[in-house]
Parts: C-alpha cells; structure tokens; sequence
C-alpha cells in the first residue's frame, strides 16, 4: 500500500524520537473554533483531528455530545464545517483529520462526500461506525482524492481482525484505550498497555492510543506504550468552559510537555 502524507509526516516525527499527539475540536463549536484548530496545531499537535457534529455520535461520550449539540443548535451543519476547513488551508502545517459519523458521508454520497472534504484540504477521515468490511461503499472514493482514512481497533478486537484493520488503516492506528464511550477518565485504563503492544506487534505504521486518555500524566503514560496519543474530551470540556483558543493552546503545550518528559 502506498504511504500517504499523514503516515509519512508522523512516521517522519515518530523515526526522529518524537512522540505523537491528536488532539480532538469539535468543529462549529463556538465562532473561534477554527482559531482554536490553528492554536492547538501551534502548541505542538502533529495532526488535528475536527469532529462533523452529528445528531447521533455513538461513540462520543456526555462531554463531546454537548458540544455537537450545541454546536448543531447554532446552526452548525457538515458543509459549514467544511467550509471552516477550507479556510484553514495554508494556517495549519500539520495534516487535519476529520471525524464523523457514516450517515453524514453516505447522505451526499461518499464521492462528493470526499471531494469536498479534498478540496478543502482535508488530509484524511476517521469514520468510527465504518467497520474495516464495510469500506467498500467508502474507500474508493476515498482513495480517488487522496483522502486516508484512520481505522479503529478495540480491546475486544480478535487478532485475526486486527491484522486486516492494520493492513488497510491509512494515516495512523487508533488503537482505542478503553472499552465504551469517549470521555475523561480518573486513570488510564489497564487495557492501554496490551492495546498498544497487541498493534506494535501487528504493524509499523504510527500506533496512537486514544479514549480515557485525559491528562498530561496520562497522555506521557500512554505514550510510552504506543508512538503517541489522541485527547479529546478533556479538551472539549475546556472549550466548553469557555477556554477559547488561549486556553486550548495552555492544554494542548501542558499535554505535548507531558509526553516529552519520557523522552
């Protein structure tokens, strides 16, 4: 399989001693939300990842679906955020990764979907109720505008899946830390450690860990048993607290030096 930007970039950083970090913005969240996207990409993201507000986000815990609510009570829809990407072209050196929900990709159709997504500079998808035999509908299209989409893998995911999801995840591994929803956790679930080992033992793409991890001490723990991390409700919280582009920069710095204290 050809290596697209997104794996090239974090392998690049990964090869050179560095430890990968995602951070997660709801998109429309508040009018700053795209200041907030170049703020945490400053503050030492490798790549961010936005969500598309969906009315039904299965995997999202009460922290991200307030802010999708929210964000689609202001008026919010897909082609508002998408447009908020494209204005984003050329302020952000690092890939931006959007997540969504499949009903919101299939509605248009997935070629236009992805188009859209491509011309605005979108770098690659994460589509967490796509599961890795029904892509059929998706990756073509996908692949057709240079779009990599990020694959999934649970705790409960059996090893003969999980070969077949590291074969075809482009981009990165998301190697989910926890079993149930997205949120914030008082520790780091038990199962993170065998997660990562169970990838890096499947694959030499970029394996980053996500779910549950919610603090600077955290994200260094994990990162320790992965190439890096994804945090996302710890940093929507604070957005939703009112923290703003400034505030989302502080955590994301406090995050990145987390992680670069076990280098």
């Amino acid at each position: 399989m050809t290596v697209g930007p997104i794996e090239a970039a974090l392998r690049a950083k990964r090869n050179g001693g560095r430890k990968l970090l995602v951070p997660y913005v709801v998109g429309g969240l508040n009018d700053d939300w795209t200041d907030v996207v170049r703020a945490v990409a400053e503050a030492g993201a490798d790549a961010v990842e936005v969500g598309i507000p969906f009315s039904d986000p299965m995997m999202d815990g009460p922290t991200i679906q307030k802010a999708s609510v929210q964000a689609l009570q202001a008026g919010i829809t897909p082609e508002t955020v998408i447009d908020g990407l494209a204005g984003l072209t050329g302020d952000v050196s690092v890939p931006i990764v959007t997540m969504t929900y499949a009903n919101l990709v299939l509605h248009p159709g997935a070629e236009q979907f992805a188009s859209r997504l491509a011309d605005a500079g979108v770098a690659g998808v994460i589509l967490p109720d796509l599961p890795v035999d029904e892509l059929d509908d998706w990756a073509p299209s996908a692949a057709k505008v240079g779009l990599e989409t990020v694959l999934l893998a649970a705790p409960t995911t059996p090893d003969d899946r999980l070969a077949v999801i590291c074969e075809r995840s482009e981009g990165w591994i998301y190697g989910v830390a926890t079993l149930g929803a997205t949120g914030e956790r008082a520790a780091l679930a038990s199962t993170a450690a065998a997660m990562g080992a169970r990838l890096k033992g499947c694959t030499d793409k970029p394996v980053l860990l996500g779910v549950g991890v919610s603090t600077p001490a955290q994200a260094a723990q994990a990162a320790t048993m992965a190439d890096g991390v994804i945090v996302g409700s710890a940093l929507v919280r604070r957005l939703l607290e009112g923290a703003g582009p400034e505030g989302a920069a502080v955590f994301v710095a406090s995050l990145r030096s987390g992680i670069d204290s076990i280098l």
